[in-house]
């Protein structure tokens, strides 16, 4: 066993929410300390323990790994991106602190980024929104650096639309339950 004497403050469980094919091995392994070498990212997919996972090559089960930043202690839990897992996606974010968002610059958001990003927002996450395979821009899509620029802008508004839609509909909501709340009062005291 480990030591027991740990600060909660000091954990952190941060989950990677994304849709299929964001490249999240690839992020953890250029973040991870070493975890695995970076020529590696995207060629093994070490977060995917599961025999069919490694077959199909998408992630169908959360796994989690622990990082260590100065006296900080990290578990990234990597959660799948295929609707058909969406379970996975929930119980990731409700032991989470915050989420990374994980947007493919080429693709843009796609339906699974709405639903990530609606799950962020129920679980009350932090979110972080990370711009991923931004390289692609360039040498892919031969875009001027304006152009990707644009581009990068486009889904971060694109990102802060959905949110402040989540956010309407919960004022929206907070006031459509005021508005019943009054109407019953008043159908209460009319009956006096």
């Amino acid at each position: 066993m480990g030591d027991t004497n740990f600060d909660s403050e000091k954990i952190r469980n941060i989950c990677i929410l994304a849709h299929v094919d964001t490249l999240a091995d690839h992020l953890i392994a250029s973040y991870g300390g070493g975890v695995l070498h970076p020529k590696q990212a995207g060629k093994l997919r070490f977060m995917d323990y599961l025999d069919k996972e490694q077959r199909r090559a998408i992630t169908m089960k959360s796994s989690s790994i622990g990082l260590q930043y100065k006296e900080h202690s990290i578990n990234l839990i990597d959660s799948p991106g295929h609707m058909d897992f969406c379970s996975e996606v929930s119980t990731a974010a409700r032991l989470s602190d915050g989420g990374l968002v994980l947007v493919d610059a080429v693709e843009g958001v796609h339906i699974q980024t709405h639903a990530v990003l609606r799950q962020v927002w129920i679980e009350k996450l932090t979110p972080c929104l990370v711009l991923n395979k931004v390289d692609r821009l360039i040498c892919e899509l031969r875009l001027s650096p304006m152009e990707a620029y644009n581009r990068l802008l486009r889904i971060v508004h694109e990102v802060n639309s959905i949110v402040s839609t989540y956010k309407s509909e919960k004022y929206l909501s907070d006031v459509d339950s005021i508005h019943f709340l009054e109407m019953k009062r008043v159908q209460y005291n009319s009956e006096i």
